[in-house]
């Protein structure tokens, strides 16, 4: 029999060959330095649990989900190529061209124009207003969501997309797997009676594959109608986000773009759907046709669909919003329910203060993740000591994600100011260039702040909340 020091010492030696194979497999996935070490930290002091975590969770590079997302982008590629070649743009100002260049570079979508840019503020706008396009539509409507609850709001978009697909338009539904858990595919099945099609992003089934993809999830919220009118903001199909249900309902903003752009927003969609296809084997890819790119005059507002996720180290929402900050002359009005920076933006940010912008920062009193709020008030003081003027959203839950730079950039989309929408979900956002949208940005987040209470340059806390916060700071990183 072995003795007790021969045991200890297989033991260590198995503890120590496995801290090898895990650091060399994270090492290995060339994430961040910080996050690298976050994750040795946590597999090393929780050896079984935490390796089932980072293999369900963590970062993985996931080269065949980025095969498939390259075949998806080569599927609609000619298309992509001829809706670049209608774009008249030689003409805006200096300052937009160079944005603009950025963010093309970082998600390969140009420069465009709309004939209407329209925000829309919490749910009764904004499903007054996508319900209203719905019924419009004649051709075509494609809608793709993180949450598509089946509540009230829910049933109710539901209904009125069967009823379109009855009358012979054609209606695709591209919903998270993960956030549209509770809506299965018994609750569409008056959808796909009626010829409508649904698709299930990264479907989480083990049963499925041997490891499913739960990490990395479609946050995105597009609603596409007729190739011409398009939405994208916020708000999810929850009456989480309809005040007229929900007296408490998050409070939050979304955009709809007419014209050019929209083709966009279209390609989003698209190429989530090529791909959902392509994963799901056996689904038909839809065959782009002109109808859903139709020619569209020039409008009168500069407007630039950017998209991010996983499969693009670009990080091209990151990278243009740091920039723009960076740009900024006069002001920059961030508004985020989480706010959890990178290193990249919390320099720019406290930088942009530094050389006298008014940079303002809006979040919720009391955001729906304790962890991720106690990792916000970590920020606060450093932001504020260098003039950053913080904000907290008081009342209802803050989901708005918007960011103003001068009158030049206005951003309005689904990421949130974090890590996790930075690098690890799949984002779109609309980034605007001019007075139009910045003034109706503007007026909004004024509006906003006679809500909430601004954050005192020596604002005093317990010990324990202080640890707490610095505590959950530490999981920046991977939040």
């Amino acid at each position: 029999m072995l003795s007790d020091l021969a045991w200890h010492t297989i033991l260590g030696v198995g503890w120590a060959m496995y801290l090898a194979g895990l650091a060399l497999w994270i090492i290995l996935q060339r994430r961040s330095p910080a996050t690298t070490v976050a994750w040795l930290l946590s597999l090393a002091l929780l050896p079984v649990l935490g390796y089932l975590i980072y293999y369900f969770f963590g970062p993985q590079r996931l080269k065949r989900v980025r095969l498939r997302r390259l075949r998806s982008r080569a599927a609609i590629a000619a298309q992509a190529e001829a809706a670049q070649a209608r774009e008249h743009v030689a003409d805006a100002p200096w300052r937009t061209q160079q944005m603009a260049r950025l963010a093309y570079m970082t998600c390969d979508n140009p420069l465009s124009t709309a004939h209407d840019v329209r925000l829309l503020v919490d749910g009764a706008q904004t499903f007054d207003a996508i319900f209203a396009a719905i019924q419009a539509a004649r051709h075509h409507v494609h809608l793709e969501y993180y949450i598509f609850a089946t509540d009230r709001i829910g049933t109710a978009l539901r209904d009125l997309l069967v009823t379109k697909a009855k009358a012979g338009v054609k209606v695709r539904l591209l919903i998270d797997a993960l956030g549209s858990v509770t809506a299965g595919r018994r609750f569409f099945r008056p959808l796909t009676d009626a010829g409508g099609e649904l698709a299930f992003f990264h479907d989480t089934r083990i049963g499925r594959r041997f490891r499913p993809v739960i990490n990395f999830r479609t946050h995105r919220k597009i609603v596409v109608c007729d190739g011409n009118v398009g939405f994208v903001g916020g708000l999810n199909v929850t009456d989480d986000q309809d005040e007229r249900v929900n007296p408490a309902a998050y409070h939050d903003v979304h955009l709809r773009i007419e014209g050019g752009a929209v083709r966009w927003l279209q390609m989003v969609f698209l190429e989530d759907w090529f791909y959902t296809a392509d994963e799901s084997r056996g689904k038909t890819p839809v065959d782009v046709t002109a109808q859903l790119l139709p020619e569209m005059s020039p409008g009168e507002h500069y407007v630039q669909i950017l998209h991010s996720g996983p499969n693009d180290e670009r990080e091209s929402i990151h990278r243009a919003q740091v920039a723009a900050i960076n740009m900024a002359r006069r002001r920059a009005w961030l508004t985020t329910p989480y706010f959890v920076p990178t290193q990249p933006a919390v320099m720019a940010l406290t930088s942009a203060a530094l050389r006298g912008v008014d940079v303002r920062v809006l979040v919720p009193e009391r955001a729906d993740s304790r962890i991720v709020s106690a990792a916000a008030r970590s920020y606060y003081d450093e932001m504020i000591a260098a003039g950053v003027k913080v904000w907290e959203f008081r009342g209802r839950m803050l989901h708005s994600k918007t960011l103003l730079v001068d009158d030049d950039c206005s951003f309005v989309g689904t990421a949130n100011f974090d890590n996790r929408s930075f690098r690890l979900n799949y984002e779109v956002c609309a980034l605007a260039y001019g007075p139009k949208l910045a003034q109706d940005l503007a007026d909004a987040f004024l509006a906003d702040l006679r809500h909430a209470q601004r954050v005192p340059e020596k604002r005093k806390a317990p010990l324990w909340r202080r640890f707490g916060d610095a505590f959950a700071r530490l999981f920046s990183p991977v939040l």
